[in-house]
């Protein structure tokens, strides 16, 4: 029997909506053949079946489900019987969560012993590019209760995003295998449900055990992998911090508080009662006016909201500035535009030039062109340019790959592309992954100047505005050119200022003098 899982969603994207099953349990189906719609913020994605076999659907319709999550099975020709198999196994039922104990390493959803199908699996999802472990923060039941399909059993928090992990099915959960603080990674059995009275009954001894994490003392609690990342490049005393999370331990929060304020900051905060008070109150909604309307944020901008402030958090961000004279461009732009999308069928304009300029100055400045992994600096040799696109449910960020070794022409028709297909909901995973570098155009919406925010883990962005004509000073002489403010926000980890600014120059000249573009000076 193979599962059907959740795909990774990509970079940002926790969850999506099961739209379309195009068979229905019962059927037969072919490998890679597409079984089922899934819809995210994003983009539309295809999961097509691992296997030849019987169609079985564990997820239907319209509900929510998360990577790593089993959406049905394809199972043989006695895959569509499971209801003969407690018959003759009843015997065996109490034993199945032993011989499932060994977790398979695919998120499988049914007990490995295949016997009675009364025990499914609770897996730790796939929780994100590049989180490879997370922390059991507190089990919202214990073993004996009952719980309903699509009930949140558990949190767990990882270095970028806290995961709601849910029930799979109706049922009695049966055991706890991953207690409060535990580690798990991606795909691991944290779980089990039973989905008869059978294994509840053998299920209460373990239940006394699993409260006894939250008895230990808050000194000796297990840190999460977000704090222990805080502590350990800033050096943040964790003794010193009282934690605000359940059972004493700290958060993410309170290590960040602890960092702007000091850890004597953080002393005051109530310890031994109620520690759970500071971290429920502000969760409370507050009371909506006459003249208000409360309206829930979407996920994609729940996930703007999240990254950016992330990105605020991580980074030591700075920007700086210069003005570029466009004239150059301006008059080669009117003197080609006409013979230029008659022969290339796209339309002569600004983003082409600046992603041209871009290249030559990120191939001169390579820690513009960087990012930081752990202590460790990840220099890019190839340019995949972010190209920041506004829609209808917000903004999204596609990349355009390898500019540096497409033309004008390339670069136009592929930013035309993109754009359209964000502002039609068609962009692929792929295409919004990977950017070694930003560029957004708030000129567009009429803005003068602003100071960008880094989408990491990129190490710089930058900012076009407006063309305004203002007097300039040239050789002596005051004229009216088209000029145009730029900003570069960038990395001061390890992007120094000096190089910065000079990265911002050499924008500057590629600009006002387009020719350096066919030299290759």
């Amino acid at each position: 029997m193979a599962d059907i899982l959740t795909p990774v969603l990509g970079e940002s994207v926790t969850e999506a909506t099961i739209a379309k099953w195009t068979k229905k349990s019962g059927d037969q189906v072919k490998k890679d053949e597409v079984l089922v719609e899934l819809e995210t913020d994003k983009v539309s994605l295809e999961v097509a079946s691992p296997a030849d076999g019987t169609l079985v659907i564990l997820v239907g319709e319209g509900e929510t489900v998360t990577p790593g999550v089993v959406l049905g099975t394809v199972g043989g020709a006695a895959a569509g019987k499971p209801a003969a198999a407690p018959a003759t196994t009843a015997p065996a039922a109490k034993a199945a969560p032993v011989t499932a104990a060994a977790p398979p390493q695919f998120a499988a959803s049914s007990s490995s012993s295949g016997a009675s199908g009364s025990a499914i699996d609770v897996k730790t999802p796939v929780m994100g590019e590049s989180v490879a472990e997370g922390t059991i923060g507190s089990w919202t039941k214990k073993v004996g209760d009952k719980v309903k399909k699509d009930e949140v059993l558990v949190d767990i928090e990882t270095d970028k995003v806290a995961v709601e992990v849910s029930a799979p099915a109706d049922g009695t959960l049966s055991e706890i295998l991953s207690p409060n603080g535990a580690t798990v990674t991606p795909g691991q059995t944290i779980a089990r449900i039973s989905t008869d009275g059978s294994v509840a009954a053998a299920a209460p001894a373990p239940a006394a055990a699993a409260p006894a994490p939250a008895a230990a003392p808050a000194a000796s609690l297990p840190l999460a992998p977000s704090v222990q990342r805080i502590a350990t490049e800033t050096g943040l005393d964790t003794s010193k911090v009282d934690g605000t999370g359940k059972d004493g331990r700290i958060t993410k929060g309170d290590a960040l508080a602890a960092l702007a304020g000091g850890a004597a900051a953080a002393a005051p905060a109530p310890t031994a009662a109620a520690p759970s008070l500071p971290a429920t109150a502000p969760v409370t909604p507050r009371a909506v006016g006459p003249r208000e309307d409360r309206v829930k944020m979407t996920r994609l901008r729940q996930t703007i909201a999240r990254r950016l402030k992330e990105s605020q958090n991580i980074a030591a961000q700075l920007t700086t500035f210069n003005e570029v004279d466009m004239t150059a461009i301006m008059t080669m732009r009117n003197a080609y535009k006409d013979v230029f999308e008659k022969r290339h069928g796209v339309k002569l304009g600004f983003m082409s030039f600046f992603c041209k300029a871009v290249v030559s100055a990120l191939k001169d400045i390579p820690a513009v062109n960087a990012e930081i992994d752990g202590t460790d600096i990840i220099y890019k040799n190839h340019y995949d340019l972010g190209v920041a696109v506004g829609t209808e449910k917000g903004l999204v960020v596609p990349v355009l790959r390898d500019v540096d070794q497409l033309s004008l022409a390339g670069i136009e028709k592929g930013i035309a592309a993109l754009g359209k297909q964000g502002r039609d909901g068609t962009l692929s995973l792929d295409q919004l992954q990977g950017g070694t570098f930003t560029i957004t155009n708030g000129g567009i919406y009429g803005s003068l100047m602003s100071t960008p925010i880094l989408n990491m883990p990129q190490a710089g962005i930058l900012g076009m505005h407006s063309i305004k004509e203002r007097p300039m000073a040239v050789n002596g002489q005051v004229v009216i050119r088209p000029m145009m403010y730029l900003a570069l926000s960038y990395d001061h980890r390890i992007v120094d200022g000096k190089e910065a600014v000079t990265f911002l120059v050499r924008v500057k000249e590629g600009l006002e003098d387009p020719q350096r573009f066919v030299l290759d000076v």
